[in-house]
């Protein structure tokens, strides 16, 4: 619903009050107490607001039917709606704003408002004006002499009955008015302490019991009395403001249908602090019974309360919604079986504003104001925001001024003057579905609107696609915010789709109305192909398909593109199966359309997803027939006249004639569905009968026998075959349906066989298929000839080699031919190299010596020989003979090796062979590799288990075995050649001193051509002493300079890394001085006793701090399980964060990475320094060998 426009209008008084009412009016006034003069003739109220001198409107309520219950919707209460609606409807709220003058009476600037049966409005001068149900008004309750003195009014609230007005004053004083007369009953100015402004009163359901909080954040319970004709009013305090601030109370009140529920007996009362939530109950004694804390929130968020009885899993109990700042929080109030009340917290609801009002407007609607002054309509259940309306042109009345107690000399604390700045708890309440808001000139009544006024608003703007949307909303209950619609949900969807139907039709004539007349065909196309959809998705919706033939199809024909895009929109609808039948006439214009356009594809994808009993047959067929429409004609023979034999007669569609006679043998209709039960039967006996016929109806005389069955065959035998093969599969305990099988595989032998007109192919896939017949458990074929198994096993061709030896093995399995001579068979299979049959026949004959040669003569299994030798030898249940000719025979084809290496194989399972051995090895890898591989392995034999690894292609491995080999040789080498150089080396030292000049000369020249030296460099192979000697010299030399260079580099890196560890040290050790004797951040002096357990930091710059100041601080970073600390004072004048700044813990940390490089460089420096020292000895040696030698 949308929020109505302010109204302008001026309304003058006399057309709500009439001169008898006046009278009345006046019997209940006391002149004495409103200070009103005697005069001869008292004016009338119109008289005084239409005086000329003053321009200003006089304060009306416009609309008389928004305050009268008796108006609201009768089905108002039954309405139910839980999930969430996609109309795309933004417009619940309906607003009514009228105009506020209150300067004729002197009343001042209105302060505060209160809604029962009738309305109350204070003002700034101490005045209660109160207005009927008619909105005239009927009482002005006080006078400017008393609202001097008592201030103005600051709260409002009206007993149950509405016979009682409560009013408080910002000075403190309270007030009770008889709404019946007019008359003051009570004036009470000591219930809570002098000096503070009145913030609530509010009455409970309880007749004598009311509460009120003032500006010192106390509650107070009043309790009225009449003792011997004085009425009296004691005060009792709930809860003290010394104890934190109330500022919101909030009775729970039921109404008159609700007035025994078990809960209302207890006067709950609910009370919001500046920090928790107060749950209390008042009878039948004061009783808290949950305080609930709010967490962190603004110091100037509005604490707000509000309670709605809610319908909980089809209980009806309180909730109370309360909320400081963007979360509303809701808790639950029930009473269970044995008395025990409780109080559940329910889920919250999370908003990205501040509130500053919460009201409920139903138990499923939330309204509610934020700071910006925005209203927002929350659907409570599913939590989604369905409105946002801005009442800033409101000038929202604020209490601030109250709840800093102005008028008392603001003596109230800063938390509640903070809060009070944005508070409007008496500008904002609500009664019988309506919320109404004061502002500082005029009143604003919010409603919800029914969900008719919310259809006819979007219709009024021409939103039709919207307006739909919400009614189909409406129509399946998931609109949110509804009123005035049924529960029932036959009676709610009757009345709704009524209303659509409506819609639809005033959506229809604009379309047309609005259709360009002028301009592209194009644009007028697409004007109707947006808005045509839309009415045929409704219509299906409502399963109103008379709707749309005959009401808005006969609008749309007369516009040519409109009927055009009509019979175009129908196809995606027939298509998907949505509409399965026309009537006559949009039929036969679709036809004619589609046939007149080209479009005949589109005419055959129709034709056979509909009902076409109400169609011209005839002329569908001839019209198939001429555009070559083969699905749509057997459709509409098999539809339209249950005929199932025609198309095949008159039509040949090759592949599509196998697929529909598959449809028909298996009990499906084609193109899809499926054939009627009853006809099922029916239509298979008439295939069998087609088939099996001896000639076609029109034959000629060269004619052969079974035409149709031949025609299938030579089309595609297989398929055909495969056909019959799943049709054969339903064959169960139909007796008439086995005879048919027996006699189609009698005609196919009869036609195939002997007949040159088929190849050896061909009959070979009539022969698999027959066998594959007789396979099956439950064959009922007869027996077959030795033939099938002749043409089987041996074909003229080679084709389908694997598969024709499958079949003949099944065949064989379940005793197919038994009686045939199985040395025939085994022949036959040998020739055909069907070594499973062979393997099946010498298995019954338990040769198993002779499936070794099946093995190894079948490449495809060949690798599993070794497999099966092993089962037989390891298996129980075969004899020792048995095992012993497996045995003989797999060492028939086993090869002696000379060329290889000795190989023990353990044989613990052959006969008469344990615990012995044998040495020899299988020429062929292809059938050693499953056991020789991990035996090589085992053994060591690398070249053996590389080869192996090899054939089998796997180069990777058998490189990394010989690699393995080659580097265990490797490292064996060089230990031989290090053990070598040292007895060369002890032999130079024992014998140096015996030889001469000459006898070394010798022994070097020899050791220079030696082939360790002629390894190293070919090119001193040949050089000469001098040559050998300079070379051996240089190495020398080098070897010297880089001693020298790595000695110096060490002595320097030494020499900096100790000056490096004596400065920190020093730095360390040395003593700090603080500035001064306190903590830096608790300010506290730190304590010199050496007993005292406290820990201080003292830092470089002099700061001081106690640890846990600095802990509290978070200014310590943890690493290897110890803290670095930073001193806070220092990181904060710098202005980043503590974490942020290096410390001292980080310095050292910087100078131990420093020592780590230097380390790391030295050690890189030492490692490429020790290589060239080793390489360097290596050739030392070598020349001190060939030196002595």
């Amino acid at each position: 619903m949308v929020t109505a426009d302010l109204s302008q209008k001026h309304h003058p008084v006399v057309g709500f009050l009439s001169r008898s009412s006046l009278s009345q009016t006046e019997s209940y006034i006391d002149d004495k107490e409103f200070d009103i003069p005697q005069v001869d003739t008292p004016p009338t109220l119109e008289s005084i607001l239409n005086e000329p001198e003053d321009e200003d409107e006089p304060f009306i309520l416009e609309d008389t039917c928004l305050l009268n219950t008796e108006n609201i919707d009768a089905h108002s209460c039954e309405t139910s709606s839980l999930a969430s609606s996609d109309s795309g409807d933004r417009t619940h709220l309906k607003r009514n704003g009228h105009f506020l003058n209150l300067d004729k009476v002197d009343a001042g600037l209105p302060t505060a408002v209160t809604v029962s049966n009738v309305i109350a409005v204070g003002t700034s001068h101490g005045l209660a004006l109160v207005f009927d149900q008619n909105q005239a008004l009927r009482l002005c309750l006080g006078t400017t002499a008393t609202g001097a003195e008592y201030g103005a009014v600051s709260a409002l609230s009206i007993n149950h009955d509405c016979t009682r007005l409560l009013c408080g004053f910002a000075k403190g004083q309270i007030t009770m008015w008889d709404l019946a007369n007019g008359k003051l009953l009570r004036t009470i100015t000591d219930a809570h302490p002098p000096g503070t402004a009145i913030l609530h009163v509010k009455f409970t359901d309880h007749p004598a019991l009311a509460v009120c909080n003032d500006s010192g954040g106390s509650v107070f319970e009043l309790s009225f009395r009449r003792v011997m004709g004085m009425r009296t009013c004691e005060s009792r305090c709930l809860f003290s403001g010394s104890k934190g601030e109330v500022c919101c109370v909030e009775p729970l009140h039921a109404g008159p249908e609700l007035k025994d529920h078990p809960i209302t007996h207890y006067s709950l009362l609910a009370m919001a602090s500046l920090t928790k939530i107060l749950l209390i109950g008042l009878k039948p004694s004061l009783k808290v019974w949950m305080t609930f804390p709010y967490g962190k929130t603004d110091p100037a968020s509005v604490p707000l309360l509000a309670w709605q009885f809610v319908a909980v899993q089809k209980t009806i109990n309180p909730v109370l919604a309360f909320c400081r700042g963007d979360t509303i929080h809701y808790l639950l109030v029930k009473k269970d079986e044995f008395g025990i009340i409780h109080v559940i917290k329910q889920r919250q609801l999370q908003l990205n504003c501040d509130l500053i009002s919460l009201s409920w407007i139903n138990p499923r609607t939330l309204v509610l104001l934020d700071s910006t002054e925005k209203l927002r309509v929350v659907d409570r259940p599913s939590q989604e925001e369905l409105e946002t309306v801005d009442m800033a042109e409101l000038q929202l009345v604020y209490n601030s001024s109250h709840f800093k107690s102005l008028a008392t000399g603001g003596n109230v604390s800063q938390a509640l003057a903070l809060v009070g700045e944005k508070t409007c708890y008496q500008s904002v309440c609500s009664y019988a579905g309506q919320i109404m808001y004061l502002g500082t000139k005029s009143v604003h009544i919010m409603t919800l609107r029914n969900w008719r006024e919310r259809v006819d608003h979007l219709l009024k703007q021409e939103k039709f696609m919207e307006a739909l949307s919400l009614a189909w909303s409406l129509h399946e209950g998931t609109a949110k915010a509804v009123l005035g619609l049924f529960a029932d949900p036959a009676k709610r969807k009757g009345v709704v789709a009524d209303k659509m139907v409506e819609i639809l039709l005033q959506y229809v004539d604009r379309s047309l109305k609005k259709c360009p007349e002028q301009g592209k065909i194009q644009v007028m196309e697409q004007h109707f192909q947006d808005m045509v959809p839309v009415m045929v998705d409704y219509c299906l919706l409502l399963q109103r398909t008379d709707l749309l033939f005959n009401q808005i199809y006969p609008r749309l024909v007369e516009n040519s593109v409109a009927r055009g895009v009509f019979l175009e929109s129908l196809e995606p609808y027939i298509l998907s199966e949505r509409i399965g039948c026309l009537t006559a006439a949009v039929m036969r214009d679709l036809l004619s359309y589609f046939q007149e356009n080209g479009m005949m594809d589109s005419v055959e994808g129709c034709l056979v997803h509909m009902d076409i009993t109400n169609l011209d047959i005839q002329q569908v067929v001839q019209m198939c027939w001429d555009n070559q429409l083969y699905d749509a004609m057997i459709y509409v023979f098999n539809s339209g006249m249950n005929d199932y034999i025609s198309p095949m007669e008159h039509v040949v569609m090759g592949n599509k004639l196998l697929v529909y006679i598959s449809c028909c043998l298996a009990g499906r209709a084609y193109p899809l569905g499926d054939i009627p039960e009853d006809l099922v039967p029916q239509v298979k006996n008439q295939v069998f009968e087609f088939l099996i016929r001896l000639h076609s109806v029109e034959a000629a005389q060269e004619e052969e026998v079974y035409p149709y069955i031949r025609t299938l065959l030579h089309f595609d035998t297989r398929e055909f075959l495969n056909v019959l093969a799943l049709t054969f599969e339903d064959f169960k305990n139909d007796k008439r349906a086995l005879e048919y099988q027996q006699r189609i595989v009698d005609i196919l032998l009869k036609v195939m066989v002997d007949n040159s007109d088929f190849t050896p192919s061909q009959v070979g896939c009539l022969f698999t298929f027959l066998a594959r017949q007789l396979a099956k458990p439950d064959n009922t074929l007869f027996s077959l000839t030795f033939s099938i198994c002749t043409l089987l096993s041996f074909p003229d061709d080679d084709s389908r080699h694997t598969e024709r030896q499958q079949v003949l093995l099944e065949l064989l399995q379940v005793g197919g031919v038994v009686q045939f001579d199985e040395e025939r068979l085994l022949e036959l299979a040998e020739k055909a190299e069907f070594y499973q049959i062979c393997e099946f026949m010498y298995d019954k004959k338990h040769l198993y010596n002779k499936i070794v040669d099946c093995y190894l003569k079948d490449p495809l299994r060949k690798e599993e020989l070794f497999n099966y030798i092993h089962n037989i030898l390891s298996m129980p249940g075969y004899s020792s003979e048995e095992k012993q000719l497996v045995w003989v025979k797999a060492l028939q084809h086993i090869k002696v090796s000379q060329t290889r290496l000795q190989m023990i194989c353990p044989l613990e399972h052959t006969p008469g062979r344990e615990s012995s051995g044998f040495r020899k090895l299988i020429s062929d890898p292809n059938l050693i590799r499953p056991f020789s591989l991990i035996l090589f392995k085992k053994h060591k034999l690398h070249e053996a288990a590389a080869y192996l690894l090899e054939k089998k292609g796997n180069v990777q491995g058998a490189f990394e075995v010989l690699l393995q080999e080659t580097g265990n040789e490797v490292q064996s080498l060089l230990r031989r050649v290090e053990e070598a150089l040292h007895d060369i080396i002890a032999l130079c030292q024992r014998s140096s001193h015996g030889l001469n000049q000459q006898q070394r000369e010798v022994c070097v020249s020899v050791c220079v051509h030696s082939p360790i030296i002629l390894s190293c460099d070919p090119v001193y192979g040949k050089g000469k002493l001098a040559e050998i000697q300079g070379l051996i010299l240089g190495m020398l030399e080098t070897f010297n300079y880089e001693q020298t260079l790595l000695e110096t580099t060490t002595n320097l890196l030494n020499s900096d890394l100790h000056w490096s560890l004596s400065h920190l040290r020093k730095a360390v050790s040395r003593g700090l001085h603080p500035r001064q004797y306190h903590c830096n951040i608790c300010l506290q002096q730190y304590k010199r006793r050496q007993e005292s357990e406290e820990e201080i930091i003292i830092f470089s710059c002099g700061h001081l701090y106690h640890c846990q100041c600095l802990q509290r601080k978070e200014v310590g970073v943890l690493s290897e399980r110890q803290y670095s600390w930073s001193c806070y004072k220092c990181t904060s004048n710098q202005g980043s964060r503590p974490a942020d700044r290096p410390s001292a813990e980080s310095s050292r940390s910087q100078k131990s990475t420093n020592k780590s490089n230097s380390d790391i460089l030295l050690c890189q420096t030492t490692v490429t320094l020790e290589v060239n020292i080793i390489c360097f000895i290596y050739l030392y040696l070598f020349s001190i060998v060939i030196l002595f030698k």
